[in-house]
């Protein structure tokens, strides 16, 4: 932290005024004598300019933007979350092995709402009395409270993304207009 202070020319009286942190509060926390908190931690991640990853001085992840840990899951498949914010409509990326054409549902409910796209390989989704088959380039989107499962076919594995949100909660998909003849 004294790097990058001593590198914006900033007295510690300066950076005081402009985070709200007292000056001996923030000359024990550049010397070590003290661990930041959050709440110290933004408003100097704010005032140098940096993410808190850079202030921190984190070990660096694969993709800055998104973090790929897959989840493994006993039956094969593998979830890959695409969000880390907390709240909203959270994005996540799965991949099951080839499934069998017969497989018996296992039926789930839960709050939310959901959009599913198939990227490979062919879905089946029972959702109520449906019995869907999606194939690449194929959606769909419902309430979760509806009885759903997801499953793959004999067809092969099949990746897919799912977004999923709060009851009530809906994306807004917009289409650019139908381009006329050209005239």
């Amino acid at each position: 932290m004294k790097r990058l202070r001593l590198h914006r020319d900033v007295t510690l009286a300066d950076l005081a005024e402009e985070t709200g942190i007292s000056t001996s509060t923030l000359s024990r926390l550049e010397a070590g004598l003290r661990r930041p908190t959050l709440e110290q931690l933004l408003p100097l991640a704010r005032a140098y300019g940096v993410t808190l990853d850079e202030l921190v001085d984190a070990p660096p992840t694969g993709d800055p933007r998104i973090n790929l840990r897959p989840i493994p899951c006993g039956d094969g498949s593998v979830i890959l979350p695409l969000t880390r914010r907390p709240g909203g409509i959270q994005a996540y990326k799965f991949v099951l092995p080839t499934g069998t054409d017969d497989a018996e549902p296992d039926m789930r409910t839960h709050e939310g709402y959901d959009w599913v796209y198939v990227l490979n390989g062919t879905l089946r989704l029972v959702l109520g009395e449906h019995d869907l088959i999606l194939k690449p380039g194929e959606a769909a989107e419902f309430d979760t409270r509806t009885p759903h499962w997801f499953g793959s076919t004999g067809a092969g594995p099949v990746e897919y993304l799912s977004l999923i949100g709060k009851q009530g909660e809906r994306a807004h998909v917009r289409a650019a207009p139908r381009q006329g003849p050209a005239e």
